[in-house]
């Protein structure tokens, strides 16, 4: 759920408006819109970042650790999902649940979730409840109350999870769950980080005790404040809740690089459940931060983004081979910004079995083409900027502050730098239409991608009558 923007991005995204409905606008310049932003680091090591903003009387405050499901151990998969839920299981003085009743009881909402590379736990709640957030998000990193029957019964919640959100649902897990297993080659990419049952099962209290130890400590964190506060007196809550919260010995950092595709990649997973065939085909980018990350973030949005854009208009509009058009940069687990290793550009979508995927693929592959073959027109490049700088402000206005601290967590935890936050309007007004044909003809190859089709159960074919 989002709350209305305020005027000034009223008034941003009314400009956009007009912008996007003609075919040759030419973007905005940017505003001088600035982001607030005020960064410091504990000598603990938990970095803090603060962005007042006072349009409504409410803060979000968002805890991330650096540690998600890539990295998680090799004979643990979803080890690091099964931990987010353990971390709502009560601490040092506060019981199991006792948590989230605490944020709900002063009017707020919350959540976590669990990305590729950061776990993330965020509660909103009214301006004059922030130092009861602070303290109780404190109170768990100092000090987990991890038992064994806490361990016993997450472990079941978890996997109760995968079976309802995977294994016994039409496409579960398509794309963003399988097609990352068949497109990437390292294991830390490439594994089920939803998690095998048998691996949740095997789950020990010890793990569990050594991996909060490990990583759920402060100088593997970043803590962010967003809204209506005072940053004084938000400072001190800081300093008094988190301060003497000790640090952890961190691990030597994983190696995460994926080999250059050289071959394209094609799977066929048989689903029982599914009814109609879908197809997903994802490519390898480029790094993150890189002129051509930003290169390919406009491709997304001259490819997939919208009705308006290539893939929609040849595969939906012209052609008929099917109704919707998803996909993007770590879709379906985030975005661009808040991924910090190899990750895909995806595109998925569903279509009648009187449909081939050979004659599907003949459609996108020519449009593909048109940006590996020349450079973009002005005007094409102008409409991409316009979106993408409209998907910006709609994410810094979305769900009461969250949004805005996504941005400002990520660019802190994988960057040390949150004020990034402040550049991305420049650093995709510098891609030219020479760079993205560049970026197109290197990662846009078909030697960089996999295919990946899910095959509906196959019709019962009726009884052949007898004769006579």
């Amino acid at each position: 759920m989002k709350r209305p923007p305020n005027r000034r991005t009223l008034a941003l995204l009314g400009a956009l408006a007009l912008a996007v409905g003609s075919a040759a606008a030419v973007p905005p310049e940017p505003s001088g819109f600035q982001i607030p932003v005020e960064y410091r680091k504990l000598p603990n090591g938990l970095k803090v970042v603060l962005s007042r903003d006072t349009a409504a009387p409410v803060s979000c405050v968002a805890v991330y650790y650096n540690i998600g499901f890539r990295i998680e151990p090799k004979d643990r998969t979803g080890f690091a999902h099964l931990f987010e839920h353990m971390m709502f299981q009560g601490s040092q003085n506060l019981g199991k649940m006792e948590f989230i009743k605490l944020v709900q009881s002063n009017g707020g909402i919350l959540n976590g979730s669990t990305r590729f590379d950061f776990t993330n736990y965020f509660e909103v709640v009214p301006a004059h409840a922030l130092e009861t957030a602070l303290w109780a998000e404190a109170d768990r990193m100092k000090g987990l109350a991890i038992t064994i029957d806490n361990l016993k019964n997450q472990q079941e919640v978890v996997k109760n999870e995968v079976r309802v959100n995977v294994l016994n649902r039409p496409y579960g897990g398509f794309p963003w769950l399988d097609l990352p297993q068949y497109a990437n080659s390292n294991w830390y990419n490439a594994h089920n980080f939803y998690g095998d049952l048998k691996d949740l099962d095997a789950a020990t209290l010890e793990d569990v005790s050594q991996f909060f130890k490990t990583f759920y400590a402060p100088n593997n964190a970043v803590l962010v404040v967003v809204g209506d506060f005072d940053p004084a007196t938000t400072n001190a809550w800081i300093d008094k809740y988190f301060s003497a919260i000790p640090a952890s010995k961190l691990p030597a950092k994983a190696d995460l690089t994926e080999p250059r595709q050289e071959k394209e990649k094609r799977a066929t997973k048989p689903d029982p459940l599914a009814t109609r065939p879908a197809m997903a085909i994802g490519y390898h980018v480029p790094p993150r931060g890189t002129p051509e990350y930003y290169a390919m973030g406009l491709l997304d949005e001259i490819l997939v983004q919208g009705k308006d854009s290539l893939l929609y208009q040849a595969l939906v509009q012209k052609n008929g081979l099917t109704g919707e058009v998803d996909g993007g940069i770590n879709s379906g687990l985030g975005d661009m910004y808040n991924i910090n290793g190899p990750t895909l550009w995806d595109v998925s979508f569903f279509y009648d079995k009187d449909k081939s995927p050979e004659q599907i693929l003949a459609v996108f592959d020519a449009e593909i083409e048109k940006v590996r073959s020349k450079p973009v027109d002005q005007a094409t490049l102008d409409r991409a900027l316009v979106k993408v700088r409209s998907d910006f402000y709609d994410k810094l206005e979305q769900f009461n502050g969250f949004g805005r601290a996504d941005l400002l967590a990520s660019f802190a935890l994988f960057d040390d730098d949150p004020g990034r936050v402040n550049q991305l309007e420049a650093s995709f007004r510098k891609v030219t239409p020479e760079l993205i044909q560049k970026t197109a003809q290197e990662y846009l190859r078909k030697d960089n991608r996999t295919i990946l089709i899910i095959e509906p159960k196959a019709e019962a074919k009726p009884a052949a009558s007898s004769g006579s």
